[in-house]
């Protein structure tokens, strides 16, 4: 296997790295943009607008919320999520490149009651994620989850939800399908009793113990992304000019990707972008320095040619991967099966680049 890495620049420095984790403490209030720490670069948020959404973590006690939340926003290894204490108030976790923001709150909470102020909690909200633990009786949370779909759709018919069903890698695969598939229909009767025929409602099995609650977060992410066609078409165009299998721009961070081109994908292509930025961000961590860039927005596309981390690494699973930094916190990843790539390198990298220039300047008018 063969590798390529250019060393101008670091992907994600460890300086943006600490600002990461340290912005996931604070309040979205107090973030006005997101920008590398000790600097005056700024880079825009991911198309939200004014209009800037939270999305809710909700289950019931014990069911994996906090641990899903650390493992995907704090890099946490899922082993250590065994020693987290009860969530007993609401934890904030930001997302600076989206400037956005997820909230897991208490399971032992009613929220929908009346010692709480709904709007304070549910409005601006742009999904709701609830997590049900596969492997235990899941008959009350699927019972809360109905009657907050139902006493939300009238007053905030724009939320989207998703259902995280838990835990599924300790099942045998015969028992893990058929509690999946019976958390489904349980869900769709009762939302069905209650007069929704079909409400926005969407199913991913997850684990913290392997890359299914990455991919999950991902889509539900996507669902949120209102200019996800235009970036879905810019990757299309670019996927199809370079002969690539698939591509995806990803957060370098939590290993979330925000968008991706419209072909079908398999989780096992996911894996492999997401093990090739554990390695790139290894090797940043260790040879990577700071960039002296441009405070001027406008002037960040000009030198993004000379100043952009890249890596390409070939005979991957039989693949070969190519990785190009979009900013601090976005990465472009293709995954092509030409055999003759390396040859066309100049080709792809006219491409991705134009590719850049014409998503930055979306970013810049989202």
């Amino acid at each position: 296997m063969s590798s390529k890495v250019n060393s101008k620049a670091s992907l994600a420095p460890p300086a943006v790295q600490k600002e990461h984790s340290q912005a996931s403490m604070m309040n979205m209030g107090q973030i006005d943009s997101v920008g590398e720490a000790n600097g005056d670069v700024r880079y825009p948020p991911m198309g939200f607008g004014k209009q800037k959404p939270k999305m809710l973590l909700m289950g019931a006690r014990s069911s994996g919320k906090s641990s899903i939340s650390n493992v995907v926003f704090r890099k946490m290894a899922p082993h250590d999520t065994l020693f987290l204490e009860a969530t007993t108030a609401i934890n904030k976790q930001v997302m600076p490149f989206m400037d956005f923001q997820i909230w897991d709150l208490p399971g032992q909470i009613d929220y929908l009651s009346g010692s709480f102020s709904v709007s304070s909690i549910f409005s601006n909200v742009g999904g709701i994620i609830w997590v049900i633990d596969a492997q235990d009786n899941y008959m009350e949370p699927i019972g809360r989850f109905t009657d907050t779909v139902v006493q939300l759709t009238d007053l905030y018919p724009e939320i989207k939800y998703s259902v995280f069903i838990h835990k599924t890698d300790s099942l045998t695969e015969d028992y893990r399908e058929d509690t999946i598939r019976d958390v489904m229909q349980k869900i769709s009767d009762e939302l069905f009793d209650n007069g929704l025929e079909n409400p926005p409602v969407n199913y991913y099995p997850t684990s913290i113990y392997d890359h299914t609650i990455f991919e999950a977060f991902s889509k539900v992410i996507q669902g949120l992304v209102p200019q996800l066609p235009t970036y879905e078409t810019l990757l299309d165009t670019v996927a199809a000019t370079c002969r690539f299998q698939k591509v995806y721009i990803f957060d370098v961070m939590s290993k979330v990707y925000i968008a991706s081109d419209t072909k079908p994908s398999d989780i096992s292509t996911y894996e492999l972008c997401s093990d090739f930025i554990n390695a790139i961000m290894d090797i940043s961590d260790i040879y990577g320095w700071r960039r002296n860039e441009p405070s001027d927005s406008s002037a960040q596309g000009k030198n993004t040619a000379a100043q952009t981390a890249e890596a390409i690494v070939c005979g991957a699973k039989g693949h070969t991967v190519y990785l190009r930094e979009l900013n601090v916190f976005l990465a472009f990843i293709g995954v092509s099966n030409e055999a003759n790539f390396e040859k066309e390198k100049a080709m792809v990298d006219y491409n991705v680049q134009m590719f850049q220039d014409t998503l930055l300047q979306v970013l810049d008018r989202g």
